[in-house]
């Protein structure tokens, strides 16, 4: 976890999968929420791997965020994962940026 200005990056570099990485970015996100962030960014780009249950991570962490006013966006989506949300028609519900610089552009429109 890593801050650039308001935004704050969360480098993910273990598989989205059940009892993994699923894990780990719900317990993330519940801190960072819980210190008030609102402007997060997930990088997924050393995710290799993803399931059913890092997918519904990902959502519940974009919806949980909403909840709470921060906005959740994704970027440097790997190709298996980009595939696998593409696949499952989870893709058009992100905000997906290829790259960090373009999404921090983003987040200050």
């Amino acid at each position: 976890v890593r801050q650039s200005g308001e935004v704050i990056i969360v480098d993910l570099e273990a598989p989205l999968v059940a009892g993994v990485g699923d894990e780990l970015l719900s317990d993330v996100m519940n801190e960072l929420l819980s210190k008030e962030w609102k402007k997060i960014l997930l990088n997924l780009s050393r995710v290799s791997k993803i399931d059913s249950c890092g997918i519904g991570e990902i959502v519940a962490s974009v919806k949980l965020g909403e909840r709470f006013g921060s906005a959740v966006k994704l970027i440097n989506l790997s190709k298996p994962v980009r595939k696998v949300l593409d696949l499952t028609q989870i893709l058009p519900m992100l905000e997906v940026h290829d790259n960090e610089k373009e999404a921090l552009a983003a987040f200050a429109e």
